[in-house]
């Protein structure tokens, strides 16, 4: 199960439309195709202070690019395993 990003501004929108328009967050969820899960979570991000959102948000993608990064990093030292492997068992 893959999980969809949206862009802030489209989760700002929907969260004004229930927060500043008064309209229900079934109604909004059905309209924009997003669970009214997603949307809750996204009223509850709107209340925490614009600096400390920001922060979160840049952790969050420095956390994701180190994982990236992570995995990279393991797959070549796997590969360089393997490889020191074949050319001990060849020169020995």
């Amino acid at each position: 199960m893959s999980k969809q990003r949206y862009p802030e501004e489209f989760k700002a929108e929907a969260v004004k439309q229930i927060t500043e328009r008064g309209h229900k967050v079934a109604d909004v969820s059905a309209r924009l195709g997003v669970s009214q899960h997603s949307l809750y979570q996204w009223i509850k991000a709107q209340r925490v202070p614009t600096g400390y959102r920001q922060a979160q948000v840049s952790q969050t993608d420095e956390l994701r690019r180190l994982k990236a990064e992570l995995k990279r990093v393991t797959e070549e030292r796997d590969i360089l395993k393997k490889a020191a492997a074949y050319f001990a068992k060849q020169s020995g």
